[in-house]
């Protein structure tokens, strides 16, 4: 009756039960996973981004498959402010509800069933799914850690084969907050011209550096194929309306080709829809107010971190340069996510267990860092008290 590639364990993981379990028994848990910045306590100006879309524009129908020219200029100024690339012109953007449609896409421009894409290893979850709903495998590559994360690029080039049509970087990774160097990518653009394959770069994060210096955007990458990603869920925290995009650049012929190609699949869906595209221009303004709200958060918690772990020395935490998130590293006594059901059971913190994110090991707790500093305070020492024990 159904699928395959939808065959997926659909019964709840323990970890989800547990929490159940520990939620109908009345207890009030301490969240340190939160990742929806609109129930993070994070403070808006409603008025302003709900009268964006008031617009009388919205009552007219205008299909325009990469997106309203006006709200693909509006992310061009984004780019030129933010970022500082003058020269992306709105022709090489496609506009999609999410960063998720996006990887849909591009998954069906570049692969055929059975083709494969190259993924960092740890990173989301999120990956495996859009893979098995587009008939595409997923090879992975690892991400080494010695004094900050680095792409193994002995691994990454014994993983690519025939079957290999592109790599994907998060830039920064989540839940590492490792950016890629100079020098990984130009080493990834090498790559990527040697095995012929295109670059797939996650760059939501980009915005969220915590030592407040600007990382560069893969946007003007020209050496090789690349498709930068992004939106307005992490750039203005607003993951609720629904904006990501798609930046096409590299050689000039592929880029055409790949441009027309995308905009046939994005025709063909007509997915995003007409209010927020007018509202765009305001939405992206929202970033100047939220992201310095964000990011002075990420260093309070990150400080508060790291003070309690100077009294728990069994505990340390992985370097991070930008996003939302910390990766512990806790003594192995179990299983990851067997100690994170002992969390949740026994102090009523919610932690995500490493094995969630592909490390390849336990030993590795991921904690949100937009958490509210009063929660995260609260749970990091709880954590830490149980871990003691």
């Amino acid at each position: 009756m159904f699928s395959r590639r939808t065959n997926w364990p659909l019964t709840p993981n323990p970890l989800t039960r547990a929490l159940e379990e520990v939620r109908a028994s009345g207890q009030d848990v301490l969240d340190l996973t939160v990742s929806n910045p609109t129930e993070a306590g994070v403070q808006f100006d409603p008025e302003v981004v709900l009268e964006a879309f008031v617009n009388p524009e919205a009552m007219r129908y205008n299909p325009q498959p990469r997106g309203l020219l006006e709200a693909r200029q509006a992310v061009c100024q984004y780019y030129r402010e933010a970022h500082e690339v003058f020269e992306l012109a709105p022709e090489r953007l496609i506009l999609t509800t999410s960063t998720s449609e996006a990887y849909s896409h591009l998954f069906r421009l570049l692969c055929n069933p059975g083709d494969e894409i190259l993924v960092p290893k740890p990173s989301y979850p999120l990956f495996e799914f859009l893979a098995d709903l587009a008939d595409v495998k997923l090879v992975p590559y690892p991400l080494l850690y010695d004094h900050g994360w680095q792409i193994d690029f002995d691994s990454l080039y014994k993983a690519a084969t025939a079957q290999s049509r592109a790599v994907i970087v998060v830039h920064p990774n989540n839940p590492t907050g490792s950016y890629a160097s100079s020098a990984e990518i130009s080493a990834l653009n090498d790559f990527g011209s040697d095995y012929g394959l295109a670059l797939i770069v996650d760059e939501v994060f980009l915005d969220y550096a915590h030592d407040g210096a600007p990382r560069p955007s893969f946007v003007s990458n020209a050496n090789v194929l690349t498709f930068t990603l992004s939106g307005i869920s992490k750039i203005s925290a607003l993951p609720q309306m629904k904006l990501a995009w798609v930046v096409t650049s590299g050689p000039e012929e592929l880029v055409t080709q790949a441009g027309a190609r995308l905009e046939l699949i994005a025709d063909t869906y007509l997915s995003l829809n007409a209010p927020v595209q007018l509202a765009a221009p305001v939405l992206l303004e929202q970033r100047k107010q939220v992201q310095p709200l964000l990011l002075d958060r990420l260093r309070v918690n990150l400080g508060e971190l790291d003070r309690q772990l100077v009294a728990g020395p069994a505990c340390t935490r992985f370097n991070v340069e930008g996003g939302w998130y910390v990766v512990l590293r806790v003594p192995v006594v179990q299983s990851d996510e067997d100690l994170a059901i002992d969390l949740l059971r026994k102090m009523a913190v919610l932690v995500h267990p490493g094995h969630f994110y592909d490390f390849p090991s336990d030993g590795h707790l991921v904690l949100s860092l937009i958490t509210e500093p009063g929660v995260f305070g609260k749970g990091v020492s709880r954590v830490l008290q149980c871990l003691a024990t």
